[in-house]
């Protein structure tokens, strides 16, 4: 089932498995928030078992640019593009968020980032990134860091 990700009244909806569920949720808000604002586009997101190619394609781009495998189970995904950016975006039991924003025309940005719910560790497999630190209404502190995609995916 699809979700329109509802950031004036925060929701665990899809994410009740998580330690962190209620961080995870506005970790999730604050996104849509921010796209809703910017863009004008509804953040959506459905069960990760129904956004299969989503996952894989993140998946594929974390082991090929850096040998990255996510230990923790996917719980929900999206992706859509705006203003020809394609973006993609993995929630996992863990609490934490990985976003791919990959820039459709040649030479255009692309950058894997990486937000860390409040009140989670840092994942093993995360371990030698560098983590910045945001105040969020909806989040609390989320941390956060990224990654410059070298290659075509």
């Amino acid at each position: 089932m699809t979700y329109a990700v509802d950031f004036t009244n925060v929701s665990t909806v899809g994410l009740e498995s998580s330690p962190v569920a209620e961080a995870l949720a506005g970790l999730r808000a604050n996104e849509a928030r921010y796209f809703k604002n910017k863009y004008d586009h509804v953040f959506t997101v459905e069960p990760a078992s129904k956004a299969k190619k989503t996952v894989d394609w993140v998946s594929t781009i974390l082991k090929q640019e850096r040998d990255i495998v996510i230990a923790s189970p996917p719980l929900e995904a999206t992706e859509f593009e705006v203003e020809g950016i394609r973006m993609a975006y993995v929630f996992y039991q863990s609490g934490l968020s990985i976003n791919v924003m990959y820039t459709l025309a040649d030479a255009g940005k692309r950058a894997v980032g990486f937000k860390l719910s409040d009140g989670m560790e840092v994942p093993e497999e995360l371990s030698a990134f560098k983590f910045a630190r945001q105040k969020s209404k909806l989040a609390g502190t989320i941390r956060g860091s990224y990654f410059v995609i070298k290659n075509e995916h």
